[in-house]
């Protein structure tokens, strides 16, 4: 059984929660305390512990961020030698470096490769001991074949439920695969490490998720990113401790935001948002846009579909962020069923369901949770096998899947004319995200 990754908010008696905290006590969570120091060093001291991520060509500078990264050797070079299956001195290279077919790495690029392996010949699982006379440099990769030309998939909304540049063993805890979800994206917030020095070094602070559904726009809800002032967006991301998957992760940052008039954020009605990028992301196979729904086209009850994210795996302080992004399977529900559920919690028996929302879920001890609010509940095409389309936005719920009340999502089909009207203006076509 899945455990339960869900993001929570509760109304009236329950609140919005807002799931970035201050800056020094989510460091402290996503890092733990630094060594030595009190507790008003914290930010500072982080900072320190916290890994840079090194710049790629799909990114500009960045600093450390609230998902460690990879941490750059800093003077002296790490002892990177290894010992092979046969006793030889080798070095550990990204798998995709190396020509050794050793029944992990294959020559096309395409390997098998253990996500729970922490205890090999190298320290990471995306690494592989490779002999010297093997390693290719870095700027000549081994890559995956592309498909025949008329079997690459055009368009939104395809998913990839094997991923995409090798596949993964031992995800047995709900992760996906590498690019399974290619509309997936982070929102990240730009925070000054410093108070007093705000030109300084600079965190990126994980808010919460989105999609992608055009190159320069994404889709999230409105009550995280209301009241920031500087967003990014980073989309292919996945392992969220890790540089190494064979295609980059991209970060764009976000040149404006528009929130629903009729937002509210006590009862969190209209709670959609579109953040439009300064740059487009770069369409790769770890990175491709949602599909949308027509208007008012909503999600039959009973079918099943995807919500993804990277939010806490239980509900309260025990709770932590995960690591590897994660996707559960959950039924949608009427909306009438529903409201008769949360009637039964501390809602109240006179509680009504906006018509904005729609609900997925009840099943007990599976859920989306807090930190996973904005991102997507995909549900499949019908006739078209792996594709998705995206009628939910994850918003609030009570509790986190323990009792099986469902959770509640933005009804996106309600709100597809006013993101229509909003990306149309911005001189985009909506067709992007409305072929299938």
């Amino acid at each position: 059984m899945l455990k339960p990754f869900l993001f929570v908010v509760l109304l009236a008696a329950a609140h919005c929660q807002d799931n970035n905290g201050d800056l020094e006590s989510v460091l402290s969570q996503i890092f733990g305390k630094p060594p030595g120091g009190d507790a008003g060093a914290a930010g500072a001291a982080a900072v320190t512990q916290a890994p840079v991520i090194p710049e790629n060509k799909n990114q500009g500078p960045v600093a450390s961020t609230i998902v460690p990264g990879v941490a750059p050797n800093a003077g002296n070079a790490a002892d990177t030698s290894c010992r092979t299956d046969k006793g030889e001195v080798g070095e550990c290279v990204r798998y995709f470096l190396c020509n050794n077919n050793n029944n992990t790495i294959n020559t096309d690029g395409f390997g098998i490769i253990d996500i729970r392996i922490r205890d090999g010949p190298c320290e990471s699982y995306l690494d592989s001991c490779c002999l010297v006379p093997d390693q290719r440099p870095p700027e000549d990769p081994i890559t995956p074949k592309p498909p025949p030309k008329e079997e690459q998939k055009q368009g939104c909304g395809w998913r990839n439920p094997q991923g995409v540049g090798f596949r993964t063993t031992g995800d047995v805890d709900g992760e996906s695969k590498f690019g399974e979800f290619p509309w997936m994206v982070a929102i990240l917030k730009i925070e000054p490490v410093s108070a007093t020095d705000v030109n300084g070094q600079q965190l990126n602070v994980y808010v919460g998720g989105g999609s992608l559904i055009h190159p320069s726009v994404v889709l999230t809800t409105a009550h995280y990113v209301a009241k920031a002032n500087k967003l990014r967006v980073r989309a292919g991301e996945w392992d969220t401790q890790t540089t190494k998957e064979i295609y980059p992760y991209q970060d764009r940052d976000v040149g404006s935001v528009d929130i629903h008039k009729d937002f509210n954020g006590g009862n969190l009605f209209y709670d959609i948002a579109l953040l439009f990028l300064t740059q487009p992301m770069d369409l790769a196979p770890n990175v491709g846009v949602a599909c949308l729904p027509p208007p008012m086209q909503k999600a039959t009850p009973g079918t099943r579909c995807f919500a993804t994210g990277w939010g806490k795996d239980k509900f309260g302080k025990e709770g932590r962020y995960q690591v590897i992004l994660k996707k559960i399977e959950l039924p949608v529900v009427s909306h009438k069923s529903c409201r008769d559920s949360l009637r039964k919690t501390r809602l109240g028996r006179l509680f009504e369901l906006h018509s904005t929302f729609m609900c997925a879920g009840g099943e007990a001890g599976k859920d989306t949770c807090k930190g996973d609010g904005g991102s997507p509940l995909n549900c499949p095409i019908e006739f078209q096998n792996d594709r998705y389309v995206q009628n939910g936005m994850v918003a609030w719920g009570i509790g986190c899947g323990e009792d099986g009340t469902p959770g509640v999502y933005v009804d996106v089909s309600v709100l597809r004319h006013w993101i229509d009207e909003k990306v149309a203006g911005k001189g985009y076509e909506p067709e992007v995200y409305s072929r299938y």
